[in-house]
């Protein structure tokens, strides 16, 4: 409760959340366990989720899977002909690429409790694709998108290729100094939809199912991406290589890929060295200071927790 400033009214309130993070703490124990015997590849720890719920965790989880399966663009991404002719189709993937340390990507954010993660996600390929392209680095309003996105539902979720839709469609995105966050779907300050310290010219959908094509995609900038996340694995990751076996591609959380590589600590064979490296919206005391590495180049059709589901990124000429 001190570490991350939380109160309770009520001794009723303190009793129920203590009962969660002693749940919480046995997993921890027996997750960490497995860990010290070289049989999972990542750690978990007591964050500030460690009195949550699965369902509280769950809502915070904003990315809109059901209104995304029924969009055009979604089956179009999976046949040949659109893999063929894509924008990055014939890049060469390089061992490894952080675009962290090549300095396009913002401070990490935290979102709260809103289901905003498709904005966060949004911002920071807008933040990168603008970086890339012009050299400034300017932090972008997820609050502009989430008040005034009326294509996506503020704090009850939306689709990040909506909001690069309407970012074109409005010319442009405020940064965050102008129109900063409150965590709410609140009314939209028409006025700064005139501020425009950012543009794109438009989006591109990676092809799905194909964990190359996102490693060209990454190549060449930050691509967001949606995940299954809704488990206490996830919840609660400390750092390491994210491999559960039970993420599936139920993609329900909007994030970042900000790179990949290899981690050339890890010896067990069972294990997987490649990762994903994925900034996270929220905030810096979550995970690897507010990223995790999950693994890359595994089995699964869609990659590991989905992560080739519905990947995209904006274009800027």
């Amino acid at each position: 409760m001190t570490r991350h400033g939380v109160t309770y009214e009520s001794a009723e309130e303190y009793a129920e959340r203590l009962k969660i993070f002693a749940e919480n703490a046995a997993f921890v124990i027996e997750h960490n366990a497995k860990y010290a015997l070289g049989e999972v590849s990542h750690w978990v720890g007591l964050n500030a989720f460690a009195a949550t719920t699965k369902a509280e965790f769950k809502r915070m989880l904003g990315y809109d899977g059901a209104r995304a399966r029924g969009l055009t663009m979604t089956k179009t991404k999976h046949t040949e002909e659109y893999k063929a002719g894509w924008r990055y189709a014939d890049v060469e993937v390089p061992d490894e690429i952080d675009w962290v340390e090549l300095g396009a990507v913002t401070k990490v954010k935290n979102q709260g409790q809103c289901g905003s993660c498709w904005a966060f996600s949004t911002t920071g390929a807008v933040e990168g694709a603008n970086q890339i392209k012009t050299g400034r680095l300017v932090s972008l309003s997820e609050q502009e998108m989430v008040s005034c996105s009326r294509e996506n539902s503020g704090c009850n979720g939306g689709l990040m290729d909506y909001a690069f839709q309407w970012i074109i469609d409005n010319g442009g995105i405020d940064s965050e100094r102008q129109y900063p966050y409150i965590a709410l779907a609140d009314e939209c300050e028409e006025v700064k939809l005139r501020l425009h310290m950012a543009t794109i010219d438009g989006f591109e959908d990676v092809p799905a199912g194909d964990e190359e094509a996102l490693e060209k995609a990454v190549a060449m900038q930050p691509v967001s991406i949606a995940i299954e996340a809704d488990h206490q694995s996830f919840q609660l990751y400390a750092g390491g290589v994210y491999d559960d076996a039970e993420c599936g591609d139920e993609v329900d959380h909007g994030v970042l890929v900000v790179g990949f590589g290899i981690d050339h600590n890890i010896t067990h064979t069972k294990h997987h060295k490649h990762f994903w490296k994925i900034k996270n919206s929220w905030g810096e005391k979550w995970g690897e200071d507010g990223y995790i590495r999950i693994a890359r180049r595994v089995k699964a059709e869609n990659g590991q927790c989905g992560i080739t589901t519905a990947a995209s990124f904006p274009t800027k000429n």
